[in-house]
């Protein structure tokens, strides 16, 4: 196995609607940030992965415009992922195995303001029985919330309170859409109300990674990837105990997460029940700290929020805040796929 590190990492202010950016505009000065703090130029890039939801974009193929903001000269290895960015990343980081690429650019995209996000997201769904049905992404979301309830794992005041520390913790993210002081709001559909919701909006974020000399050459302190894995859950809801993810728990088992403590989690919990069903399948302790970037309750742009998650876990190892993080990202209704990825400082590994 090759030493794989995220070297470099560049996100947007995410914001409730970006109705003058079309997608490359969104995505061009997070590409120039993410390779600008690596000094590498776009055709030094062995490998660039992307990615993001033609449901979002109501078109087509609609990853090819992005790839204006890359750029379309000289011709490069690329490819895409259906998926949140965070599986690009995954994508990327095989690549890397491989030996066919030192190094890798990823991104991804989501612009949720054009349509209606609880709709649109009823297209993952079951399409025989459950689709036709069109339950929102809220309504899945409160009953696992109510299950939770019902089995005595949490309550909606304990709720109301992860809410508060996701957003509390986000002051600090100048990229945050939401922040601070955020009431618990109206049941939107009980036992959720408005504050146990992810706020809904645009945003892009990229990555590099690099493999072992080439990284250590790239960043001061590279994030090195120690254990990466994805795993999922049954397709159907109702063969799904909806208290517990084996699939998250499963994937951090073969990511290496239950070898060595972590002491930072960055969860991609868009809603405050994911968060105690991911604390529990993960074992995560209160001396980990959760979310400090104010995770994805405090900015959810759909596609990005998962790799957003890496790279924040990354940044902080970047800068020295953390030695041994643990990154998850979800996609699907009620934590259906889950992705988990424990990085590390260059101290840790020695």
């Amino acid at each position: 196995m090759r030493d794989v590190a995220i070297v470099a990492f560049a996100q947007s202010a995410h914001r409730r609607r970006t109705d003058e950016l079309s997608e490359v505009d969104l995505l061009m000065p997070v590409l120039h940030e993410v390779l600008g703090a690596t000094g590498l130029k776009a055709n030094e890039i062995g490998f660039t992965c992307s990615g993001s939801a033609d449901y979002l974009a109501g078109r087509a193929f609609s990853f090819t415009m992005a790839l204006d903001g890359v750029g379309a000269h000289p011709p490069i290895s690329e490819s895409h992922v259906e998926m949140d960015g965070a599986w690009a990343l995954y994508e990327a980081w095989v690549k890397i195995q491989t030996g066919e690429a030192d190094t890798a650019l990823v991104y991804s995209y989501g612009k949720s303001s054009p349509g209606r996000v609880r709709d649109v997201l009823t297209r993952q769904l079951d399409p025989y029985y459950l689709a036709p049905l069109w339950p929102d992404s809220i309504a899945l979301a409160a009953l696992q919330a109510q299950a939770l309830i019902d089995a005595g794992d949490t309550d909606e005041g304990a709720l109301a309170e992860i809410g508060a520390r996701n957003r509390t913790a986000a002051v600090d993210n100048p990229y945050a859409q939401l922040t601070g002081d955020v009431p618990a709001g109206d049941h939107l559909v009980h036992p959720l109300r408005t504050g146990d919701c992810p706020p809904i909006g645009d945003g892009a974020a990229a990555v590099v990674l690099a493999a072992g000399d080439t990284a250590r050459a790239l960043c001061e302190r590279p994030a090195w990837i120690r254990g990466i894995d994805h795993r999922i859950e049954a397709h159907s809801l109702g063969v799904r105990d909806l208290t517990d993810s084996p699939s998250a728990r499963l994937a951090a088992e073969h990511a290496g997460a239950f070898e060595r403590p972590v002491d930072t989690a960055e969860l991609h919990a868009p809603f405050t029940s994911q968060e105690v069903v991911l604390r529990k399948a993960l074992g995560l302790g209160d001396e980990v700290r959760v979310n400090p970037s104010g995770g994805a309750l405090a900015a959810n742009p759909i596609m990005a929020a998962g790799l957003i998650r890496l790279g924040e876990a990354a940044a902080r190892i970047h800068r020295g805040e953390s030695d041994r993080a643990l990154a998850h990202a979800t996609s699907g209704p009620c934590l259906q796929q889950n992705l988990v990825a424990v990085l590390e400082g260059e101290s840790a590994h020695e």
